[in-house]
């Protein structure tokens, strides 16, 4: 009786009992379904191994994976006034931002940084669609407005990663303010004959589409990115007809012509490398390192050392 007690009992036990599992750990891809290892997504910057699908991926993630080494360091964006309308829905605007700030961990939608890629020195600023849908208002107008100054001043081309639905609602007419506000900071770029690259992804919406997201001198998408400044749905209920399958999606916009490119996340370093040194007119990038040639003189006194050693 005590064997059974003490060591079947217990073995039992622990083969049907359930093991508690981190929730995080796993994670399905919306598309296909497949359940994918959070290691493995990670490191595949949030596409699906299986289909390709793109999930969503924050500005430092995107931007480890785009900086050389994962490198880069943080511009200083001016903050806006708190809550200018006093704007109150469901919740309050300030209490809204708290708990975006607490979701995300970042002050606010839009996140501007500078570093290398390929050594190539670039400003770069990305979009946080977690961040209140990644929505424009007067602090994402003052990143891109900081952002396209410091590319000026230290002579930087501006890589811009768009994701976003529209303009702030929570800051009325102020928001919508940002949109020629952006659109004077993309032209400092021009006048400074520097290059300014878009990279659309999903979604990029509304008033943002309407400024500085198709003011690029190129246009770049992530598969199947939802571009447009009303959406599908929209559309379909004011003019009472079906839409073209794919309307709207980045593979329909690169065949009528607003785009220039469809590039996968995994391959996007490598074409924004390629396309900043060439509007910059410099050389391929370097791929590898090889080791220094050995001087005429070390080549010369080594038979000598030799001699005398033999």
């Amino acid at each position: 009786m005590n064997w059974i007690t003490n060591y079947v009992r217990p073995r039992i036990n622990s083969i049907f009992s359930r093991r508690e599992v981190p929730e995080n750990l796993w994670h399905k891809c919306g598309e296909c379904g497949t359940m994918l290892f959070h290691r493995e997504l990670a490191e595949n910057q949030n596409v699906c191994t299986q289909c390709g699908h793109h999930m969503a991926i924050t500005p430092r993630d995107r931007f480890t994976h785009l900086f050389d080494g994962g490198i880069f360091s943080e511009v200083e964006v001016p903050a806006p006034k708190d809550d200018p309308l006093q704007f109150r829905d469901q919740k309050k605007y300030p209490d809204r931002m708290k708990a975006a700030q607490k979701k995300t961990g970042e002050k606010e939608a839009m996140l501007v940084a500078l570093g290398e890629i390929g050594r190539t020195p670039i400003v770069a600023a990305a979009q946080d669609f977690s961040f209140m849908g990644g929505s424009m208002g007067m602090y994402v107008g003052n990143a891109i407005i900081a952002a396209a100054q410091e590319a000026v001043k230290l002579k930087r081309p501006l890589i811009l990663f768009s994701a976003a639905g529209g303009a702030r609602m929570q800051e009325g007419i102020l928001s919508l303010m940002q949109m020629p506000r952006t659109t004077v900071a993309v032209e400092m770029l021009k006048e400074a004959n520097l290059p300014y690259i878009v990279v659309l992804t999903h979604p990029t919406t509304g008033g943002v589409t309407a400024s500085y997201a198709m003011l690029g001198d190129v246009h770049i998408s992530e598969p199947n990115a939802l571009i447009c400044f009303a959406g599908p749905r929209v559309i379909e209920q004011t003019i009472r007809e079906k839409l073209p399958e794919g309307f709207q999606r980045a593979e329909y916009l690169l065949d009528h012509g607003m785009l220039d490119r469809v590039t996968k996340r995994t391959e996007m370093r490598e074409e924004l490398i390629t396309i900043t040194r060439m509007l910059m007119n410099q050389p391929p990038a370097i791929k590898g390192d090889l080791p220094a040639p050995e001087s005429e003189e070390a080549t010369s006194e080594a038979p000598a050392e030799e001699v005398v050693k033999k």
